[in-house]
Order: structure tokens, then C-alpha cells, then sequence
């Protein structure tokens, strides 16, 4: 692969309302910096209760047109646009190595699991088929249907600024909705070449928004009257916030919160395999994925095996510049986040964590001034430990052993967060019963990082999600409609005189 062209973009971050870039009105801005030079890159615009309002006015002002407009048409516009994303797939990339500080090559992934559900959301008119049946009574036939629910808002991450947009606004639009996305402040270039994609592929003005902003916009988005449901990605607090929130005003929500991703590693595993998925798991994307696995569950005798090669391996780390190929890790998204990592491994120190190894004072030659961390390893974890119950997102695996298998299922399930989980064994009979037993959304078999395609959906259990209704797939059709049953009977089947009982089938 020849090496990928930077984004290195000056200007303001600003906002796209009904199709077009929209000036600030509220005169904040916030910095927003490449995370391999610890430098400012550019500002970004923080919107107000103003924008929010033009947001949503254009939206509801385009609703009533795109929710009438023939699904097949809706289903073009997002095949052009799967087209123009495949066209600038690369530049996309480059965005989000520029300001997340991803390496490239992951970057890439996580663009082409973004496309993968407008592929999805492109079959929206074999999605929205409703139900029908024919004489369900006399004379009485019955069927459903699916409508979109109107203006609905996304409040995205900054761990996945194209992808995580991308379980949301396709599926939305193509049901017939119309969108306002809050990306992260952090990483915000994408979500504005995004809207310009879908302007270029013919979307309608005023059917996908983009408000920049912090808490201002997403507390405006939470009590607008005219907001319908709001997805969410994010920490657990703000998760719950979100759900309270949005539910207290009326309004439709799927709030996906933390995660603490195990991965159990059984004595019958393949060692050198699950040494592989465990450090692209725990030390890709720097930690900073919400399916990262973060804690290591070595069951028996395999730890003693099974760390000495971690140890090994997370030492040797390729470390630098994202945009550099060869790189396996890149920063930390800010020096904020680098430093609460680095004190959650102080934390672990003092908790009685055996410290395998210390990423903390990692350097980059040439990138003095990053926000760079190596991989750090902790053996000898107890759940009573704040770095095993609390989400540390970075690059810090913990190692937790147990007897056995049932042991590793009941720590597991006593966890407060039900993300994503894996393990590695090769016993059918033990792959069974842990995919049956654990408490978790997403469970990978040898599997380091189950994320599921975009027809089957993404959510996880108990306090990683609020909500009923995962993300994308299916799940995500039926959140963005809302379904109509409609019974029909001609006056020619009509029976004479008021009817006082319920209507019984005849």
C-alpha cells in the first residue's frame, strides 16, 4: 500500500443545516487537536440552543416530503451515496487517524464497517414490509405497517466518528426519518464530509444535520418537543442520563453505555492463537473501543503459560504515528485521556496488581509532544480491584485467573456492564455452554471482538445498554418506525345495528 495522504485541514469545524454550512451563532469554539503532535489542528464550532432549533426546524419542514417519498427512492440515494463512501473511503480514513490517532489501516476498518450498513439500509424496502392477512374475520382484513417516527438525533462517540454515526443516520433515513447528528467535539471533520456526501448523492436539504457542541446541544436535542428518539453511544453515566432524559420528555431511546470485555482463555486453547486476539483485542485502537477486551480470564493453569508471551509481545509494540503503516498503536485521543489511563495503572499499583508491564512515559521519536502510552499488563487482578470493575479504555490489560469454567461464567455475569465477551477453547461442549450461560449481548467463540454485521445488530446486556432495541439490523428498523395496524371492512359486509361486545372474529 503506498503511504495515505494526511488530513491536515485548517479551518473551522462548523455546523450543516438543511443542506448547507451553517455559521456559529454562539461564538464558543473549542480546539481540536492531532493526537500524534499534542498540537492544535483546528477549531471547532460549539453550537447552542440556536442551532439546535435551525436543526430541527429544517428537519421537520423536510419530514413530511421524505417520509412520503417512495422507499425505492429513498434506497437510490443511499446506494449513490454507498458509491461516493467507497470513492473516498481513503479520505475518510485520514480524517480519523488525523484526529482520533487510530493507525490508518484501522481507520480504514472501521470506515468499511461503517459501509457495510449503508449496504444494509440500501434493502429498505424489503425492511419495511408489513404483515397482511386476509379475512381475519368476516369480511375484515387486517395488515401492518412501518412508519418513520419524524425529526430523531444521534449523539455519537469519539472512538468511532464515521462508524458509529453509521449504525444510526443510514438506517434512520432510509425509513423515512429525518436526522440531526451531535459528533464528538473531539473528532468532528468526518461528521461534515459525511453530509456532504448525502447532499451529493441527492439527499433533500434539511434531511441529515450536523450540530457541533458539548452538553449545551445535547441537553437542547434531549427537550426539543420535536425530537421523536435519539440514539446514543457512550459511557455508562452518560448513557443512563441520556435514558432518563430523553424518556422524561416522551421521546423514543436507545442508549448503548460501557463496557468491561472479558475474553476467557481455557487450558485447552490454542495458545498461540489466543495470544494473538488478545493483544490486537486489548491494544488495537489503543484500548479505545468499546469491544475492546480488557480484562484476560486464564483458567487453571494457563496464565502461567499464556503471560510470559503477552508480557513478550506488548513490549514490542510498534508505537508511532498512526498514519505511518507499519504502526500497530497510535495515541491517546487527548492528554486528559492519557493521563486518566496512565492513573489507572498507578491506581492498579496500589490496589496489589502485579505490574507485568508499564506503558506509562511511552516517547515517540519525532512526536515528543503526543499523547502516546505503550500496552500495559497487570497480572494477579481480584474483582474487589477499581482497574477490573471500572472502564479504563486505553490499552491496559488486566489478567484474572480462575479454576474453572464455571468460575469464569459467574465472575462474568456479576459484572455491572453485559457488553461484549469472548472465549477461547477447543471443546464444543464447553463453546456451548458459555454461549448459553454468560450474561452478555455479544459473545465471540474464538472470536476476540464479536461485532456483529450490519443485518444482525449491536447491543449488549444489563447496565451497556439502555434501552430495549440494539443498535442497526433489524432492531434498528423497528426502533426508527413505529408500527400501524389497520383492520378494513367494506360497507357491503356490514351487519345491521350498534354492536356493545367486543368485536370477537366471526
Amino acid at each position: 500500500m503506498a503511504a495515505p495522504e494526511a488530513f491536515a485541514a485548517s479551518t473551522e469545524v462548523g455546523h450543516f443545516i438543511n443542506g448547507r454550512a451553517a455559521p456559529s451563532t454562539s461564538g464558543r469554539r473549542q480546539p481540536v487537536f492531532n493526537p500524534a503532535t499534542g498540537a492544535v489542528a483546528r477549531q471547532v464550532a460549539l453550537g447552542s440552543e440556536g442551532e439546535v432549533s435551525a436543526a430541527v426546524a429544517a428537519a421537520k419542514a423536510a419530514f413530511p416530503a421524505w417520509a412520503d417519498t417512495p422507499p425505492i427512492r429513498r434506497a437510490r440515494i443511499m446506494n449513490t451515496f454507498l458509491g461516493l463512501l467507497n470513492q473516498h473511503r481513503d479520505t475518510l480514513a485520514a480524517m480519523i487517524t488525523a484526529e482520533h490517532g487510530k493507525v490508518f489501516t484501522d481507520a480504514q476498518g472501521e470506515v468499511t464497517r461503517g459501509i457495510d450498513i449503508v449496504e444494509f439500509a440500501c434493502g429498505v424496502p424489503q425492511l419495511l414490509k408489513g404483515d397482511f392477512t386476509d379475512q381475519v374475520s368476516t369480511g375484515i382484513d387486517n395488515w401492518t405497517l412501518r412508519q418513520p417516527l419524524g425529526v430523531v438525533a444521534g449523539i455519537t462517540p469519539f472512538n468511532f466518528p464515521v462508524m458509529v454515526p453509521m449504525w444510526m443516520y443510514p438506517v434512520a433515513i432510509a425509513c423515512g426519518n429525518c436526522f440531526i447528528l451531535k459528533p464528538s467535539e473531539r473528532d468532528p471533520s468526518a461528521s461534515v464530509f459525511m453530509a456532504e456526501l448525502l447532499k451529493q448523492a441527492g439527499l433533500p436539504d434539511g434531511v441529515f444535520n450536523v450540530v457541533q457542541g458539548d452538553k449545551v446541544v445535547v441537553d437542547a436535542l434531549l427537550t426539543h418537543p420535536d425530537v421523536r428518539a435519539l440514539s446514543f453511544v457512550g459511557s455508562t453515566p452518560i448513557a443512563q442520563y441520556i435514558y432518563d432524559t430523553g424518556a422524561h420528555h416522551g421521546k423514543r431511546v436507545q442508549a448503548l453505555g460501557g463496557a468491561k470485555n472479558h475474553m476467557v482463555v481455557m487450558p485447552d486453547a490454542d495458545i498461540e492463537q489466543a495470544v494473538d486476539a488478545l493483544i490486537g483485542a486489548a491494544y488495537g485502537s489503543a484500548g479505545e473501543r468499546c469491544m475492546a477486551i480488557s480484562v484476560a480470564v486464564l483458567v487453571g493453569d494457563v496464565a502461567d503459560k499464556i503471560i510470559p508471551k503477552l508480557a513478550e509481545r506488548a513490549k514490542a509494540l510498534i508505537i508511532k504515528n498512526g498514519m505511518e503503516l507499519d504502526a500497530e498503536m497510535g495515541p491517546i485521543v487527548t492528554r486528559q485521556a492519557l493521563e486518566r489511563i496512565e492513573g489507572y495503572i498507578g491506581v492498579g499499583l496500589e490496589e496489589g496488581a502485579t505490574l507485568v508491564v508499564d506503558g506509562r512515559g511511552c516517547k515517540v521519536a519525532g512526536h515528543e509532544g503526543g499523547f502516546f502510552t505503550g500496552g500495559t499488563l497487570f497480572d494477579h487482578v481480584t474483582p474487589n480491584m477499581r482497574i477490573y470493575k471500572e472502564e479504563i479504555f486505553g490499552p491496559v490489560l488486566s489478567c484474572v485467573r480462575v479454576p474453572d469454567l464455571a468460575a469464569s461464567v459467574d465472575l462474568i455475569n456479576a459484572h455491572e456492564f453485559g457488553n461484549g465477551v469472548a472465549c477461547f477453547t477447543s471443546d464444543g461442549n464447553v463453546a456451548r455452554e458459555f454461549s448459553r450461560r454468560v450474561q452478555v449481548g455479544m459473545v465471540g467463540i474464538n472470536v476476540p471482538i464479536p461485532v456483529p454485521m450490519a443485518w444482525h445488530g449491536f447491543g449488549g446486556w444489563k447496565r451497556s445498554l439502555f434501552g430495549d432495541m440494539h443498535a442497526y439490523g433489524e432492531e434498528g428498523v423497528r426502533f426508527y418506525t413505529k408500527q400501524k395496524s389497520v383492520m378494513q371492512r367494506w360497507p357491503a359486509s356490514i351487519g345491521k345495528g350498534a354492536e356493545f361486545a367486543m368485536p370477537t372474529a366471526k
